[in-house]
């Protein structure tokens, strides 16, 4: 199910997205559906690796040359 959501965008922000929108064929509502995806996605990873970092702190992995000993 969709619904429909109303932002406001200072002009500048609204021409560049109508330019990329004109230049890529596609419509302004994709371009934001895409970008609201992807910054979920890297919130989402964010705070999975925060939690990844933690606990291998824990265990004593603070560098990649950490990680690259404990796998060799």
């Amino acid at each position: 199910m969709r619904s429909t959501l109303t932002i406001s965008l200072p002009a500048g922000i609204r021409k560049q997205l109508d330019n990329v929108a004109r230049s890529e064929c596609v419509s302004r509502s994709d371009i934001v559906r895409e970008s609201i995806r992807d910054y979920l996605f890297v919130r989402q990873f964010r705070a999975l690796r925060k939690g990844m970092v933690q606990k291998a702190g824990q265990r004593g992995i603070h560098t990649d040359q950490d990680v690259f000993d404990r796998l060799s």
